[in-house]
């Protein structure tokens, strides 16, 4: 998996959590107008309801990028510090085949 499905997988959640927050706002103002819900209450009402799906989607998040990072291990897919680790490795070895070339043409 890229970067950029992982970015769409949490655009999808954040979509998600924006239509479930404009519904949620609609069925408390329609709670109002009957009269099932003084205005103070629904505000109340929403604003505790959104604050737990925020930590949720937070602990969604931060769920779904450890399992993630977990089956692209399995995978064998390098972590990027190994692969900045390798091509150190790599450009140090490239100058030294230059030195060792250059060193045979003198």
């Amino acid at each position: 998996m890229d970067n950029n499905l992982l970015k769409q997988l949490l655009m999808i959640g954040i979509g998600t959590t924006s239509l479930v927050a404009d519904k949620l706002k609609e069925v408390s103002e329609q709670w109002v107008t009957d009269g099932k819900l003084e205005p103070d209450q629904a505000k109340t009402f929403v604003d505790d309801l959104m604050q737990q799906l925020r930590s949720e989607q937070a602990n969604f998040d931060e769920q779904m990028q450890r399992q993630l990072r977990n089956v692209l291990q399995d995978l064998g897919v390098p972590r990027q510090s190994e692969m900045d680790e390798l091509r150190g490795r790599l450009d140090r070895l490239e100058r030294q085949v230059r030195e060792l070339e250059n060193r045979n043409w003198r």
